[in-house]
């Protein structure tokens, strides 16, 4: 049978996860529109981004695993007509409850990103996979950003339905190209999936992330909050013995203690801290009045403007991180994308008197986020044996959302913890975030720089840990 094309390949991947990440940020500044045409409360339309958190937190490992077992062309169709779906749904959603399950069932589509790395890996020939990778990885980086700039203009122009109908169109294409171009993968894990253990990964993911988002609204202190968090700390020593002791564990925990992937996993984790709260912050700093104090009285369009920078940078170093990689090492670009991301932040805690200090630091982080997104990618691909890529690019994903939340609930504690008589924050608490992601931005790179460092050629895990892995191009 001849080789399918590789370029149409890609295409349909980049385009299936560069649309997820999109709905990543995409619904974040209308939420405001959003609980006023429902007729629906504040914490309640947070919901919309809280459900959809879960989903894509839960369902990343777990489908990411059951491409490698079943096929991950097979699994990248479902998980596509499923994202289908929920847009659908979500358009023509007549209240909150709805578009709130409908973000549920988009939330699957976190599964994108495991099963494209995985194909990526099994059909691009070894020299051309470190640059798919970082080119795929400067779509996902793009899409977020790509949805903080249009979600104003979109509102503004046709209505807030239009954010999903729109990916509707998109990904009802893109299901027909899969269907007939992408071809289905030759490596297949043995085993079967440990229904066990996504019971409890999804058990204590929901356990963690929940109150890390819900905290500002329930309060640090009370018995819910605390609950989860001992229930999370429980059900993870519970998921551990007992993928410890499965013959055919969802996550193979041998593969995650490997060096290059748990300190990949550390850098990931402190950086997506940095990272999502910056998403999350920034544009509402810019769009708080300037009788505050600070900010610019920025609408929702002009907010993602100032994004802009940032969306440009992260696709031009993720692509260009592909021709660096061979040259300088995976680990070079972490370490620099995760420094860059501390120089930002620092930058921004100083200096954030004037637009263009915005838009300059917008810019900086965005380099920093290219860099380090297809590094990741690449230094876990590139250390994990074939039919375990899914699982392990899906915990990676993983782990960076939950470092999101972490990062966005700290930020958050400090920015809202104090208030001026008008209900806006005080500068200082904003200041003082930028310094926090500072830091964790910095602790990155220092995880970044315990990565072990590989030159170019063949490379097999050490024979302690009993896993088999097939060469390797990364360093």
């Amino acid at each position: 049978m001849p080789r399918k094309s590789t370029r149409l390949t890609f295409a349909v991947l980049a385009t299936g996860a560069g649309v997820f990440s999109m709905l990543q940020s995409l619904i974040a500044p209308a939420l405001p529109t959003v609980q006023h045409a429902l007729h629906t409360s504040q914490s309640t339309a947070t919901w919309v981004m809280t459900a959809y958190l879960l989903s894509a937190s839960v369902f990343t490992p777990i489908l990411g695993r059951v491409g490698d077992l079943v096929g991950k062309k097979r699994t990248l169709v479902a998980v596509l007509l499923t994202v289908l779906a929920g847009c659908l749904v979500a358009a023509l959603a007549p209240d909150i409850g709805v578009l709130i399950v409908a973000r549920v069932v988009q939330g699957v589509g976190g599964a994108l990103f495991p099963l494209s790395f995985g194909i990526i890996r099994d059909e691009f020939a070894p020299a051309e996979v470190g640059a798919a990778i970082s080119n795929l990885s400067a779509v996902i980086a793009a899409g977020g950003g790509v949805g903080m700039v249009a979600a104003g203009p979109i509102v503004s122009a046709l209505d807030y339905r239009w954010l999903f109908w729109i990916p509707v169109a998109i990904v009802a294409a893109t299901v027909l190209i899969a269907v007939a171009y992408v071809p289905e993968s030759a490596e297949r894990a043995r085993g079967r999936v440990s229904w066990l253990g996504a019971a409890l990964l999804s058990a204590w993911l929901v356990a963690l992330l929940l109150p890390l988002s819900q905290a500002g609204q329930w309060g640090w202190g009370s018995p819910k909050v605390l609950g989860l968090f001992a229930a999370a700390v429980v059900l993870f020593a519970v998921w551990l013995t007992a993928e410890a002791r499965s013959r055919s564990p969802l996550i193979d925990l041998r593969v995650m203690r490997l060096p290059a992937v748990w300190t990949t996993n550390a850098a990931a984790l402190l950086f997506g801290a940095g990272m999502y709260a910056i998403w999350s912050f920034l544009p509402g700093f810019v769009q708080t009045p300037s009788a505050a104090g600070y900010g610019f009285g920025a609408s929702v369009t002009a907010a993602g403007l100032l994004m802009l920078p940032m969306l440009l940078a992260m696709f031009v170093s993720g692509v260009l991180s592909g021709r660096l990689e061979p040259r300088v090492g995976a680990k070079a670009l972490l370490t620099t994308g995760a420094a860059l991301g501390a120089l930002a932040c620092g930058f921004l805690t100083l200096w954030h008197d004037e637009q263009w200090q915005i838009a300059v630091v917008a810019g900086l982080f965005g380099l920093g986020i290219g860099l380090a997104f297809a590094s990741m990618a690449n230094l876990i691909v590139g250390s994990v044996p074939p039919e375990q890529t899914g699982a392990a690019t899906g915990m990676n994903a993983n782990i960076r959302t939950i470092g999101g939340s972490i990062g966005a609930a700290l930020t958050s504690v400090l920015v809202t913890g104090r208030l001026q008589p008008s209900g806006l924050p005080y500068a200082s608490g904003y200041t003082h975030g930028w310094a926090l992601l500072a830091l964790l931005c910095l602790a990155a790179a220092g995880a970044a720089l315990l990565v072990p460092a590989r030159r170019p050629g063949p490379a097999t895990t050490p024979a302690a840990t009993g896993v088999t892995r097939a060469p390797a191009q990364v360093r």
